[in-house]
């Protein structure tokens, strides 16, 4: 069986990382997968709602689909054989 715990934590010197307590006993056998979270990277979104054009046309378009006004392409009439 595969327990998961997901807590966040800095890097400190010398790239050691310390996680608060846990409930985990002293000589566990763990497996670590790190995710660095960006701090330059924005959420897509909110990169696209900065420009008012694109915050415009992106409400337009969620509005569109609320009302069902959607466009539906067949993709195999486009592919190249």
């Amino acid at each position: 069986m595969v327990d998961s715990i997901k807590q966040k934590a800095i890097v400190g010197k010398n790239g050691k990382i310390e996680l608060p307590e846990t409930t985990l006993t002293e000589g566990t056998l763990v497996e670590v997968i790190v995710l660095v979270e960006s701090l330059e990277d924005d959420d897509e979104t909110d990169y696209l709602l900065r420009s008012q054009a694109n915050k415009k046309q992106l409400l337009e378009a969620l509005e569109n689909v609320k009302q069902g006004k959607v466009v539906t392409v067949d993709l195999d009439e486009y592919v190249r054989v």
